[in-house]
């Protein structure tokens, strides 16, 4: 850890508000996730705003077992800001990044423990357009080592994968919940949107440049889609089958991105 004293240097007392900074957005986050999963007597999120989140409530809702990966997740958010402090200069970026990610992520279990549902889908989009942001970040430098690899560029690359998923999930049941039908073919609806899943886990692999964790979050949460409209109402060969094409499809292109060769012949 740095030992430069923070009380007479400018660059260390900010590298010390940034480190702080951080910590306090992971515990917002934590004491959020606390409250989505009924720890201090709400309702659980798949309860909450009418059940409009629950595994059986649209055509993209993945099956509960899905959001295990939250798990996940937040231990590598935990690592990240543990790893941080030993990270004096935020080289590649990304702190106010991660902070905000942390804030929106409580922010929008709290919006949707008061049941706006519509404001959840703002929420969330702006969580996506900060990840993505992020990603672009650690893309265009190279992680210093190992360790950073895995518990930034993995930590972020599931949550970009992930949110990715959910956001479309969470645009569902908007519609869902204020009467949005699908014009009597929601299953079509859902294989059009999860045509646009697979456009843009395609466009993370080839920007990735060999990205791992992106597009395996994004299959983790295709393959529950598939999983909950093969198993569980609202019961839908038609979308269980695209998903995992979907799924697929991501699948293929992280494969061709690392088996991809540089121009003088050498794997990339």
């Amino acid at each position: 850890m740095t030992t430069a004293r923070p009380d007479g240097d400018p660059v260390a007392r900010a590298s010390l508000r940034r480190r702080i900074a951080v910590t306090l957005s992971f515990l917002v986050a934590m004491v959020g996730t606390s409250i989505g999963v009924g720890a201090f007597g709400g309702d659980p999120i798949a309860e909450a705003a009418g059940g409009l989140l629950a595994a059986d409530a649209t055509h993209l809702s993945p099956a509960g077992s899905a959001f295990s990966i939250w798990s996940v997740i937040y231990v590598g958010l935990g690592a990240y800001t543990l790893w941080q402090w030993w990270d004096p200069r935020d080289e590649r970026g990304i702190a106010r990044h991660a902070i905000a990610s942390l804030l929106l992520n409580a922010a929008w279990i709290l919006v949707i423990q008061a049941g706006w549902v519509w404001l959840s889908v703002l929420v969330i989009a702006a969580l996506l357009a900060v990840l993505a942001d992020l990603f672009r970040r650690t893309t265009a430098r190279p992680p210093r080592g190992p360790v950073g690899r895995l518990v930034v560029d993995g930590t972020f690359g599931l949550y970009l994968g992930w949110v990715s998923v959910a956001a479309c999930a969470n645009i569902a049941a908007a519609l869902a919940g204020s009467g949005f039908r699908g014009f009597g073919i929601p299953a079509v609806i859902a294989v059009a949107v999860l045509a646009v899943v697979a456009v843009v886990g395609v466009a993370l692999c080839v920007a990735g440049r060999r990205p791992i964790a992106a597009p395996l979050a994004m299959i983790w949460g295709l393959v529950w889609i598939a999983v909950g409209r093969a198993s569980d109402q609202p019961h839908s060969p038609t979308t269980a089958v695209a998903a995992g094409l979907v799924a697929a499809v991501i699948a293929i292109a992280a494969l061709a991105q690392w088996r991809r060769r540089t121009p003088n012949g050498a794997r990339a």
